[in-house]
């Protein structure tokens, strides 16, 4: 029954997206249809099959942003399309490049770059929704960073999450691109607020970022490892275990930089053992992190040096 109605709502969604002529009726129904695709992520991110949401994904986006043309100012639309771009260059764009680096450096770089693009474009949108609910945010995020962070509220934390992590991810991307990698203090600012507006935000979510932040943080490289293992303590008393991000971040950020073979491997471990239909609402994310730990794990002995 919910998948015919998510049919029904797709299909209405693009004959709206290809015949508005910005008469107040269609505007209501768009607006309404905007209402409806906005609050899709849950059915993508809890499906079981992870090529099927690789498939969708780009259509889904595209006729979001069709319908966005009629609905400039939809915070929630805006939202759902910058959660949709960074999830979608992380899981199927970025993580592909990773892999692809052993058969092909040439190729793992333009996925890599077509990633960078890809999260900037959710940034993009995340930072327009932030706009929507405090107007002048933009202007105030160039002029001072802390200031227009301070700015933002609870209702706003979905949208500043999505915009930090793809924030986040484009500098990751970005080392040979001094632009993008100017902009940490102002990613900085939007982490830290988020964190006090809500350090338990998504189950974790917020708190595994920071464990893969922390480690360059501006000015804060004595004892990152320390924070980093702090933060992946509170993701998975949050997560309840459930997560498998925690465990593969910390194997990244912290496990290889102390080249410590025995904890990659068991933070590895865990995150294969955990079972993804206990947290039916997190399957997707959780199925693409542990393609990604097996990646690693196939690296073992290029990553350790003993």
């Amino acid at each position: 029954m919910h998948t015919t109605r998510t049919a029904r709502k797709l299909a209405l969604a693009l004959l709206l997206a290809c015949t508005a002529s910005g008469c107040s009726i269609e505007r209501y129904a768009t607006g309404k249809v905007a209402d409806a695709l906005a609050g899709t992520g849950g059915t993508f991110a809890s499906d079981e099959d992870v090529d099927l949401i690789r498939e969708a994904s780009p259509f889904g986006l595209k006729l979001m942003e069709n319908v966005l043309q009629s609905q400039p100012d939809h915070q929630e639309l805006l939202t759902a399309l910058a959660r949709g771009f960074v999830q979608y260059a992380y899981a199927f764009v970025a993580l592909d490049g990773d892999i692809a680096e052993s058969e092909s450096l040439a190729r793992a770089e333009a996925l890599r770059e077509r990633a960078r693009k890809l999260y900037l474009r959710g940034r993009e949108y995340g930072l327009r929704a932030l706009e929507v609910c405090q107007p002048g945010f933009r202007a105030e995020l160039q002029r001072d960073p802390r200031a227009a962070a301070a700015m933002l509220r609870a209702p706003e934390m979905e949208a500043l999450y999505w915009t930090s992590a793809g924030w986040g991810a484009a500098i990751a991307l970005s080392k040979d691109r001094p632009d993008v990698v100017a902009d940490q203090p102002v990613l900085e600012a939007l982490l830290d607020r988020a964190l006090l507006l809500d350090e338990g935000y998504g189950a974790g979510a917020l708190r595994t970022i920071l464990i893969s932040y922390e480690p360059s943080r501006i000015g804060g490289d004595r004892g990152a490892r320390d924070r980093a293992r702090k933060q992946f303590e509170r993701a998975v008393e949050l997560s309840r275990g459930r997560s498998v991000g925690p465990y593969v971040a910390l194997a990244e950020s912290v496990a290889i930089a102390e080249q410590d073979r025995a904890e990659f491997l068991r933070l590895l471990g865990a995150a294969l053992a955990i079972e993804v239909d206990a947290a039916p609402e997190r399957r997707v994310e959780n199925l693409v992190q542990q393609r990604r730990a097996r990646w690693l794990l196939s690296r073992v002995d290029e990553l350790f040096l003993e």
